[in-house]
């Protein structure tokens, strides 16, 4: 069973999703980063340039979803460090601290809980997302072509494409597309036929979607309607809740 809700940090969103029911599935890339808690570990789940597998076997996952751009300051690194990746998150911060974190988290009664109160007490020392990422995002997302954001924030196209890899893990064209993606899969959760979904997305027509949705996911249009049928997926525990009725998270995410 999965949930989610907005967080008490600007713009994150914080998860959960209790073992159940139903196939295991990949994580569709959507442009944001996660810090993570399952089986007494916390994790950082990096952006996505493809579909990643299911992580392991069924356990209980907690998360705290970053917007694209706001994760790197919070954990010191480089987006494009840790740009397909799964890694603790004792390689990246004090093991001894990580350790205390987890088991606070860990023995919380409320784990989503605990692990926002982690995210919030560690955002408070570091430093506000730049607005002009911010921009970029919302350009992007707006269905803007590279060029035109990079001219509506003032950057050429190499300082753009720079800024981008340390913020999102990769160039605004990949950002781009991972956006546009998950603009068209909520039309297709939300019944749109593919080739109107294509189109309000951003698409030239059907036959793009589906080599994007090839490209980014391995999966086809048809078979991610069959599995999102009544449901949808979560990000990054890769499991799919059954009879959600949560609303699907965008390119603001959504797993990681």
């Amino acid at each position: 069973m999965y949930a989610e809700r907005a967080s008490l940090l600007d713009g994150a969103v914080v998860w959960h999703n209790e073992p159940g029911p139903g196939p295991a599935v990949p994580v569709l890339p959507d442009g944001c980063m996660d810090l993570l808690w399952t089986e007494g570990r916390l994790l950082i789940a990096g952006p996505d340039t493809r579909a990643q597998p299911p992580d392991g076997p069924r356990a209980a996952w907690a998360g705290v979803r970053f917007p694209p751009g706001a994760a790197p300051a919070f954990f010191g690194v480089p987006a494009h460090e840790l740009r397909d990746l799964r890694v603790d998150l004792s390689d990246v911060w004090p093991a001894r601290q990580v350790r205390s974190l987890a088991e606070q988290v860990t023995d919380s009664p409320d784990r989503v809980a605990a692990l926002e109160a982690v995210a919030l007490r560690y955002s408070a020392d570091t430093p506000p997302p730049d607005p002009l990422l911010r921009a970029v995002v919302e350009g992007l997302d707006a269905g803007g072509t590279v060029a035109s954001t990079a001219a509506a924030v003032g950057l050429g196209a190499r300082q753009l494409h720079r800024r981008s890899l340390d913020a999102f893990g990769y160039g605004p064209k990949t950002l781009a597309r991972v956006l546009r993606l998950q603009r068209a899969l909520a039309f297709v959760r939300d019944g749109v036929p593919y080739a109107g979904a294509a189109l309000a997305a951003g698409c030239s027509d059907q036959a793009h979607l589906a080599r994007e949705m090839r490209d980014l996911t391995g999966l086809t249009l048809g078979r991610y309607a069959e599995l999102t049928s009544g449901s949808w997926p979560v990000n990054s525990s890769g499991s799919w809740p059954a009879n959600s009725d949560t609303p699907a998270p965008s390119g603001s995410r959504t797993t990681a």
